[in-house]
C-alpha cells in the first residue's frame, strides 16, 4: 500500500513487533476478553459503555465488529507477547478519510498490563500505519477529562492537549463528563514524535 491508500475495512489488518500483536477483534475473541469484565470492574469506571456484566461484552464486541463491516471503525485486540496474553482492545473510529483524520480510543488494558510498556508499543504502531501507510493527518484522542491515568499516557506518547469540551456526553452516574481533546499532527509525527516514541520502546 502506498500512503495514497485508503484504510482496507475488508481486508485483515496485523500490526506487531516483538513485544505486541494488534489484529483484527473477531466475535469468537469474547472467550479472551470475558475475563476483564468478571476480574476487573474497575477497568470500566471512564467508559462511556456500560460493562457490568459478560453480556454487556459480548454486545461490546458484536458492535465493533459490525462497525468494521460498515466500513465506520476499525478494532483490534492486543496480544502482549511478553506475557503470552491477550491484554485488551483499541480502535480506530471517527475515520474520515476524505479529510484525512481519524480518531485513535476505545483502548483499555487489563491492570496487569498497565504500566509494562505495551501502551507504547501500540501506539507506535497504530499511529506509524495511520500517518505513513494510510496517509492521516491528523489523528485525535479523546478521553474524559476526570481520568488522569489516560491522559498522561497520551501525553507520555507525544499527545497535545488541545482543549475541553464541557459537558460534552452524558455519563454512567446519570451526569455529563467533560470531555479532553489531544492529537498528534503528521509533521509532527514525521519531524520528532515518532523517534521519540521510539524511544520510549523496551
Amino acid at each position: 500500500m502506498t500512503s495514497d491508500s485508503v484504510l482496507p475495512f475488508d481486508k485483515e489488518i496485523v500490526l506487531e513487533n516483538d513485544r505486541v500483536q494488534l489484529r483484527p477483534l473477531l466475535l469468537t475473541d469474547y472467550e479472551y476478553l470475558e475475563p476483564f469484565i468478571i476480574n476487573e470492574p474497575d477497568l470500566w469506571r471512564y467508559s462511556l459503555i456500560n460493562m457490568s456484566s459478560s453480556q454487556d461484552m459480548k454486545s461490546y464486541i458484536e458492535q465493533a465488529v459490525q462497525a468494521r463491516a460498515a466500513h465506520k471503525e476499525y478494532p483490534f485486540i492486543i496480544f502482549d507477547k511478553l506475557h503470552n496474553a491477550y491484554a485488551g482492545c483499541t480502535r480506530y473510529y471517527d475515520i474520515q478519510l476524505s479529510y484525512k483524520t481519524l480518531q485513535l480510543g476505545y483502548t483499555w488494558y487489563g491492570s496487569h498490563f498497565q504500566g509494562t510498556g505495551l501502551n507504547q508499543h501500540c501506539k507506535y504502531l497504530l499511529l506509524e500505519y495511520a500517518f505513513e501507510i494510510i496517509g492521516m493527518e491528523r489523528v485525535e484522542f479523546r478521553a474524559d477529562n476526570r481520568n488522569e491515568r489516560s491522559i498522561k499516557a497520551m501525553e507520555k506518547i507525544g499527545c497535545v492537549k488541545e482543549g475541553v469540551l464541557r459537558n460534552h456526553l452524558p455519563n454512567k452516574e446519570g451526569g455529563r463528563r467533560d470531555s479532553i481533546i489531544l492529537s498528534i499532527l503528521v509533521d509532527e509525527w514525521k519531524e520528532s514524535k515518532k523517534q521519540k516514541l521510539f524511544d520510549l520502546l523496551k
